[in-house]
């Protein structure tokens, strides 16, 4: 009998230590490969190895889901809501299918907001993704093994009742040994995995009018949403300087200040929590920006850089705190946003973060356009080996992030 209790107790802890891995296993990109082509068309770029692989569906906005640097076993690098994604149902105010490099459009809140209708509270109940960028599909113009074309004609009205018609264009590219390390602009040490890849996102005014300040811009918003740990912290550069000449560093007021422990400012770099256990998000001005951010994972040991279009010259961003502003036009050229309950007991959207980029507000004539630019780079190894990275490109190394919010 106690040999039998002894057995038992041991395969109840076998069991709960086998559920616990499966909580927090990582799916391999063949894991949500398979899931996705059971709902939805996906179209794979790949390179000749098969070892860089990127996973795009155009019925979910042209977007980039997820990523891999190892095949098929390799760690899938985007975050997937597999239980949206397999209801089949839509949801009401927004649907995070996931993806890694989505298209979006800005403002989100504001009166020139397009997710508020005119007269509406600047709350949750009252805050609707518009459908040609949550659950309307693009069109499939080209694809090969290296890049997929997606676009879409769209027609909006702000809250102040702006009517905007345009046509949205994706190229979606999965970027070359060679592409990849010229852009970072440093070599890559042989035992690294790699894999990268860029989204050219052209908007253009496809309506009679010009688009003014005075009724609304809006601005090309490009969101990665990654996959969340107790590990990974997110690392944003910034330009140094005083306040009163750069205004402040860091707007960290979207959903109330964020907490001290999950927040530090040192030395010309941010360190935010990426947990997803605390709704919160921050944001960089065009005067505090560099055109770099990215994350360390120090569990799976993945270093992601995002590179974005951005020139100093430009200093017209749309704003998207929830709320009437008194400068529509001073926000943020990029975001980090964590996930985390609404409200104490409260369901969340998922267990992700976000890196996110914008491009300036758009003051198009009929027929003009605009590019907006995002790269993303993946790299997976030894901390030895992504140190040399990280320190080159982000300007620390990994024991700096790894310590990065702690005092």
């Amino acid at each position: 009998m106690k040999w039998l209790i002894l057995a038992c107790t041991a395969m109840a802890v076998m069991a709960l230590g086998m559920m616990a891995q499966q909580k927090t296993r990582a799916f391999t990109f063949g894991d949500d490969l398979d899931f996705l082509k059971k709902h939805t068309e996906v179209i794979v770029l790949s390179d000749e190895t098969g070892a860089r692989q990127v996973a795009v569906i155009p019925a979910y906005q042209g977007r980039i889901m997820t990523s891999t640097a190892g095949g098929l076993k390799g760690t899938s690098f985007g975050w997937v809501n597999r239980e949206l994604i397999a209801s089949g149902k839509k949801q009401p105010h927004i649907n995070v299918y996931g993806g890694e490099d989505r298209f979006w459009l800005g403002p989100e809140g504001g009166q020139y907001s397009i997710f508020f209708a005119k007269g509406s509270k600047f709350d949750l109940d009252h805050w609707f993704t518009p459908p040609a960028i949550d659950t309307e599909p693009f069109e499939l113009v080209s694809k090969s093994t290296d890049r997929v074309v997606c676009r879409r004609k769209i027609h909006l009205t702000n809250y102040s009742g702006t009517t905007f018609d345009l046509e949205v264009n994706r190229e979606l590219r999965l970027l070359s040994e060679v592409e990849t390390t010229g852009h970072l602009g440093i070599a890559l040490g042989p035992k690294l995995k790699v894999v990268a890849f860029e989204s050219v996102n052209t908007v253009r005014n496809t309506g009679t009018n010009a688009w003014q300040k005075e009724t609304g811009l809006l601005s090309i918003w490009i969101l990665g949403m990654l996959n969340a740990s107790p590990s990974t912290t997110v690392v944003i550069p910034f330009v140094k300087g005083p306040e009163a000449q750069l205004g402040p560093v860091v707007n960290d007021a979207y959903f109330g200040k964020v907490p001290a422990d999950r927040l530090a400012v040192k030395d010309g770099v941010l360190y935010f929590a990426a947990d997803a256990n605390h709704r919160s998000k921050i944001g960089l001005s065009p005067r505090r920006v560099k055109p770099i951010l990215g994350s360390y994972d120090a569990v799976h040991r993945v270093l992601t850089l995002v590179q974005f279009t951005f020139s100093p010259r430009d200093t017209d961003y749309v704003n998207s705190m929830w709320e009437i502003q008194k400068q529509p036009y001073g926000g943020d050229v990029a975001n980090s946003y964590n996930d985390g309950p609404p409200q104490p007991g409260a369901a969340q959207l998922g267990k992700f973060y976000e890196l996110e980029t914008s491009s300036p507000a758009l003051a198009l004539k009929p027929g003009q356009t605009a590019t907006h630019k995002q790269r993303t780079f993946h790299l997976q190894g030894s901390e030895a080996d992504l140190d040399a990275v990280a320190r080159a490109v982000l300007g620390v190394s990994i024991l700096d992030i790894k310590k990065g919010l702690t005092k």
